[in-house]
């Protein structure tokens, strides 16, 4: 297992909701069911995810999605670490993201991973100018 991939709010949203891009992402957890990645996602961009289906359908909606999101294999980080946060302060500044871009950004700068991901207008300058990877599902 050599690869670890972040998953970003907008990823997780396009395989829930069968957006374009929906087929990547199962596609990368197919993988990490067999065991040839592991992916990981932050609490508070699973907390985008929760928000995005409450406010689109509903309290139930949202919960049962949760629910789901619980069983795929996905490692949620409930905790910041030092780095992470100290990363995800330094990006906040650099870019002026959002909150949860930088903690999304930081996780997979500190993790060494790549971020899967389909927000092109919050991260393509960030592709082109630091060290951190990258893998569009669209």
């Amino acid at each position: 297992m050599n690869r670890e991939y972040v998953l970003d709010a907008c990823a997780l949203i396009a395989l829930l909701t069968g957006e374009d891009g929906a087929q990547t992402v199962r596609a990368i957890l197919n993988e990490a069911c067999v065991g040839e990645m592991k992916i990981r996602m932050n609490k508070l961009n699973l907390l985008e995810v929760y928000y995005d289906a409450y406010r689109s359908y509903g309290k139930k909606v949202a919960d049962e999605t949760l629910d789901k999101i619980k069983k795929l294999p996905i490692a949620i980080v409930s905790e910041i670490s030092d780095a992470v946060f100290a990363e995800a302060g330094r990006l906040k500044v650099s870019y002026k993201i959002s909150l949860a871009d930088s903690i999304a950004l930081a996780e997979t700068f500190v993790s060494g991973g790549i971020l899967v991901t389909s927000d092109h207008h919050e991260f393509d300058v960030i592709d082109q100018s630091d060290n951190i990877e990258f893998y569009w599902i669209r």
